[in-house]
């Protein structure tokens, strides 16, 4: 990895804030979903998303969109209020098909911040939980415990990629992958 690359926007203190709420409700409701830890399930990633995702990571979307920096400021809001709302909703009972509408719902706006593009890790991160939000609204569709576990894995992993590029940038560790020039590293034969 090239260790010259800066953060880039991971480097300002609110998005750095941003991205550690991200990482740590993404861990917490992925790991619920995953059946990793006995007893422990995605109800008890509630309090996390209610507060750290939802509340705290919608204040950090409006001190980024202060500093004018549109792309975290609108991802941390509107991320936060969608959060917020899964959390405060999570002991209503619903149909199956109308939380899938919810997780779906949820992905078309993940799907739009992975568009919006961003370093590596900002894709990174909202593509694994663009792909988990939606493995686990085909899963309430169809009703698959084994879709919603591996839409667990992949939360889980988009919480691992935000909480590194939060680190990252604290720490000065890479935050890009090298890229290798064409044609590189391939020999000719005669």
């Amino acid at each position: 990895m090239d260790n010259d690359v800066s953060a880039g926007s991971t480097g300002s203190t609110t998005s750095i804030a941003g991205r550690l709420a991200l990482g740590i409700t993404l861990l917490a409701f992925g790991l619920g979903y995953t059946d990793l830890i006995d007893g422990v399930t995605a109800a008890d990633a509630v309090s996390i998303a209610h507060y750290v995702g939802g509340v705290a990571l919608f204040i950090a979307g409006l001190f980024a969109l202060r500093d004018r920096d549109t792309g975290d400021g609108t991802a941390f809001t509107v991320l936060g209020a969608l959060w917020f709302t899964w959390a405060v909703s999570a002991g209503a009972q619903v149909s199956d098909n109308a939380a899938g509408l919810f997780l779906l719902l949820f992905a078309l706006v993940t799907l739009s911040l992975t568009a919006a593009g961003g370093d590596q890790l900002t894709r990174g991160t909202y593509g694994l939980f663009l792909v988990g939000l939606v493995l686990m609204a085909v899963a309430r569709f169809a009703d698959s415990d084994v879709l919603t576990q591996a839409g667990g894995w992949f939360a889980a992993a988009a919480g691992a990629v935000a909480w590194y590029a939060a680190t990252a940038a604290l720490a000065h560790w890479p935050t890009a992958l090298p890229r290798r020039a064409a044609g590189r590293g391939v020999t000719a034969t005669g």
